[in-house]
């Protein structure tokens, strides 16, 4: 809703109210928006206005322009929801590994390609959080995974070096049922605690990439720290995740 009174910018009203319209379904993804002309004529502007407000649109990941045919609807991605019960025991202990579980509960089709497995030098992130100096020798294990075939995350693993010798199979490309953690546990490490921190930025031009994103779409940085139950860092985690592919949701008891 626009008014005499309303101090945005008018590019900003335009945008506003055909996100509006996009979020309550009256115009649908892969509906074209009306004309630069249509649009100028319903606001009572001028076309710079809404060439302006439309480019808005683009830039958040909402619309997409197609040269000689005009703007459209972006259609919504498939989003896989992150919740604490994707970490069941029961769902990984019983043959499927965390990701393809997590997504066959949602009723979509999840699948990962390995992108390296290799000892590398450990990032300062994942240094701090297993204790260890940066640089130290760890064990990577690099993935892009997909949701109905398209990519979603970016999903590096890191292990120190004895405990890749404790559980040789991570070494593998094909982990076996279950998983890492299967492999970690039937080793004697019995896994205990997950710790996740969640920060949302603007992508890297690579990321960009790799991840197909929309021009505007930001992504979802995680790290997950996994401990036994003597409460060591047993796998670090960073994933950079798709925004337009997630929804974290989480429920929990209020501690004490």
């Amino acid at each position: 809703m626009t008014g005499p009174t309303d101090a945005r910018p008018l590019k900003i009203r335009i945008a506003d109210s055909l996100r509006d319209k996009i979020e309550r379904g009256e115009l649908s993804p892969g509906e074209q928006l009306p004309t630069l002309e249509e649009l100028a004529g319903e606001f009572m502007c001028g076309l710079t206005a809404v060439r302006d407000a439309v480019e808005l649109l683009r830039q958040q990941g909402l619309v997409i322009s197609q040269r000689g045919l005009g703007s459209f609807v972006r259609q919504r991605a498939t989003a896989r929801r992150h919740g604490m019960e994707r970490y069941s025991r029961s769902r990984w202990a019983g043959g499927h590994a965390v990701l393809i579980a997590e997504a066959a509960a949602q009723g979509i089709t999840a699948n990962q390609i390995i992108r390296e497995l290799a000892e590398v030098p450990a990032p300062p992130e994942v240094a701090r959080r297993l204790g260890i100096e940066p640089g130290t020798a760890v064990w990577a294990r690099r993935r892009t995974t997909l949701i109905e075939g398209r990519p979603n995350q970016l999903a590096d693993s890191y292990y120190t070096l004895d405990l890749v010798e404790r559980v040789p199979r991570l070494r593998d490309e094909d982990t076996g049922p279950g998983g890492g953690f299967a492999r970690i546990e039937e080793a004697g490490i019995r896994l205990d605690e997950i710790e996740e921190e969640h920060d949302i930025r603007m992508p890297t031009w690579r990321e960009t990439s790799n991840l197909r994103l929309p021009e505007g779409t930001p992504v979802a940085d995680l790290y997950r720290t996994t401990f036994d139950v003597d409460g060591r860092p047993v796998e670090i985690m960073h994933a950079v995740i798709a925004g337009d592919m997630v929804h974290f949701s989480n429920r929990f008891k209020i501690p004490d």
